[in-house]
């Protein structure tokens, strides 16, 4: 049965987070709620686990997965970005926004775009999951928590919890999310294109 962790959204309790680390730390794959919808999260160098998480949402290696960052800086070492895109991303950032960017030689292949090399990147604006990825020290392989079969995320810990008991190490309950997806933008190309509009606003960007 997968571990239900409680947590205060305003005063998230660091004690509990820890433990949500270490199965992170020991392969685990968790459902944690974020500032768009819950998400799904494992460990960047673990294969097993993301393999895992491919699996509960039914998706194969094309589909892009989302490196959850903890800064600008971080984000920036995963993705291969000039002048111009660092001065857009530091204008959204944190935000309900994904970034499609060329990724560096730090993201592993079998985590990026197997035919375009690129990979899904943000930087969360929100408290509980923010501190998580303080405590674990570096970026989090993440995609939104949509059941196989599905379109819509899943918004409530213990309807997720129940359903994948057998699947994620734990569940981090800090109250319901926003059920509105993030805004996603492609820049692996010359110019910015969106690929969905969600909660991110596209004037913060200066995108039509």
């Amino acid at each position: 049965m997968a571990q239900l962790f409680d947590i205060h959204p305003d005063n998230p309790q660091p004690r509990l987070l820890k433990q949500a680390v270490t199965l992170l730390m020991q392969g685990g794959v968790l459902a944690v709620p974020t500032d768009s919808s819950y998400a799904l999260v494992c460990h960047l160098d673990d294969k097993a686990a993301a393999d895992a998480m491919r699996g509960i949402r039914g998706v194969d290696e094309k589909h892009h997965l989302t490196l959850l960052c903890r800064d600008l800086s971080e984000l920036a070492h995963f993705a291969r970005v000039d002048n111009r895109q660092y001065r857009l991303l530091k204008s959204c950032t944190p935000g309900a926004y994904t970034f499609i960017l060329p990724a560096s030689k730090e993201v592993p292949r079998r985590v990026s775009h197997p035919s375009r090399k690129t990979i899904g990147l943000r930087v969360p604006e929100h408290k509980v999951l923010n501190q998580l990825l303080e405590l674990h020290g570096s970026a989090l392989l993440a995609t939104t928590l949509i059941a196989k079969g599905e379109t819509d995320p899943l918004n409530d810990a213990q309807d997720i919890r129940q359903r994948f008991q057998h699947q994620l190490a734990a569940v981090v309950d800090a109250g319901p999310c926003p059920l509105q997806p993030t805004t996603v933008v492609d820049w692996s190309g010359d110019t910015p294109i969106v690929v969905r509009e969600g909660a991110g606003d596209l004037q913060r960007l200066g995108l039509p």
